[in-house]
C-alpha cells in the first residue's frame, strides 16, 4: 500500500488557482472559437469585387434591411430582458416581505407580578390578587441560629486536628455517634 504524499494548504491553494486560470483561458478561447464560427454562418464575407454601381447600391439596401431587422430583433430581446428583470426585482421583494427581512432584536427579561399577569390576561375588570408570600411558612432567625452549633474559632486548626488517621477516625465516630 503506498501513501500519498501530503499536500500543504497554500500549495493545495496554489495548485486551484492555476487549475482555474487553465480552464478560464480555455474558456475564453471557446467562446471566441465559437463568435468566428457564428459569424461565418450567418454574415458571409462580402465579394465586392467587379460590381457595378447599381449592384452596390443594391447590396447596401439589403445590409440596411438586414441591419433593421437585427436591431428590431434586439430591440424586443431587450424590452424582454428588462421585463424579466422587472419581475424578478418584484419577486424578491415579496419573497424578503414574506420572509421578513428585519433582525429581530434579542428581548430582555422584565420582571412581572403575578398580579399585573393575571391582570394583563384577565383585563382590568377582575379584581383578583395572588399573595403567593401569604401561604409560606415562616421562619424565624432566632431558631435557625439556635439550630446551628457556634464554632467559629480558627479553621486552621480544625484542618490540623482532622488530618491524617486520627481525623478520619474521629469523622468516622462522629458519623457513627450521629447516626444512631
Amino acid at each position: 500500500m503506498q501513501r500519498k504524499p501530503k499536500i500543504s494548504a497554500s500549495r493545495k491553494l496554489i495548485l486551484m488557482v492555476a487549475k482555474a486560470k487553465e480552464e478560464l483561458e480555455q474558456e475564453i478561447l471557446d467562446k471566441e472559437e465559437e463568435k468566428h464560427r457564428y459569424l461565418a454562418e450567418r454574415a458571409p464575407p462580402l465579394n465586392m469585387s467587379g460590381l457595378s454601381l447599381g449592384q452596390l447600391q443594391d447590396l447596401c439596401r439589403e445590409l440596411h434591411a438586414k441591419i433593421d431587422v437585427v436591431d428590431e430583433e434586439r430591440y424586443d430581446i431587450e424590452a424582454k430582458v428588462m421585463l424579466n428583470t422587472r419581475e424578478i426585482k418584484d419577486l424578491n421583494i415579496k419573497v424578503l416581505d414574506l420572509r421578513g427581512k428585519f433582525k429581530r432584536p434579542n428581548l430582555r427579561r422584565v420582571r412581572v407580578s403575578a398580579d399585573a399577569i393575571l391582570r394583563s390576561l384577565l383585563g382590568s375588570k377582575h379584581k383578583v390578587s395572588m399573595d403567593l408570600r401569604a401561604n409560606l411558612k415562616s421562619v424565624k432567625k432566632e431558631d435557625t441560629e439556635k439550630k446551628r452549633p457556634v464554632e467559629d474559632s480558627d479553621w486552621r486548626k480544625n484542618v490540623e486536628a482532622m488530618s491524617g488517621m486520627e481525623g478520619r477516625k474521629k469523622m468516622f465516630d462522629a458519623a457513627k455517634g450521629s447516626a444512631q
